[in-house]
């Protein structure tokens, strides 16, 4: 996340920013920060409440599947709430290619890590994560 967020801000200095109405701009960036913090900081409080990893290197020490709180909204609320951070920063930057650096996370935070935790979750917990993977959707 934080190599995008640097891309982000490398390429907003090299393009001219779009003038946003200042209520606009702070309106969207409230928005985003509410978002963010929702999911981000939900996914964490229910993590830490079911007493399981929140390392996504470590998905293997997994000791949970956990379905409470935000996670009966989105399966990953800590990237969308990553995801919500990218686009605050790029609406702070205000410079259209920045808005590339969200949905480059997004894709590749699918392929590079939701999928792979997905193929272990179902391969430790079975039925429970298959039937969790049914109901609720993966981002939101």
């Amino acid at each position: 996340m934080l190599g995008v967020a640097t891309a982000m801000w490398s390429m907003a200095r090299l393009e001219s920013q779009i003038l946003l109405e200042p209520a606009l701009r702070i309106g969207l960036l409230l928005a985003l920060n509410v978002i963010a913090l929702i999911f981000g900081a939900g996914g964490l409080i229910a993590f830490r409440r079911a007493k399981t990893t929140i390392n996504p290197v470590q998905i293997d020490q997994a000791s949970h599947v956990v379905t409470s709180g935000i996670y009966r909204v989105t399966r990953n609320p800590m990237y969308v709430g990553l995801t919500a951070l990218l686009t605050m920063w790029a609406v702070q930057l205000a410079a259209p290619w920045t808005l590339l650096g969200p949905v480059f996370f997004g894709v590749f935070t699918h392929w590079f890590q939701i999928l792979p935790e997905e193929r272990i979750m179902s391969a430790k917990f079975g039925k429970e994560y298959d039937d969790y993977r049914k109901r609720v959707r993966r981002w939101i």
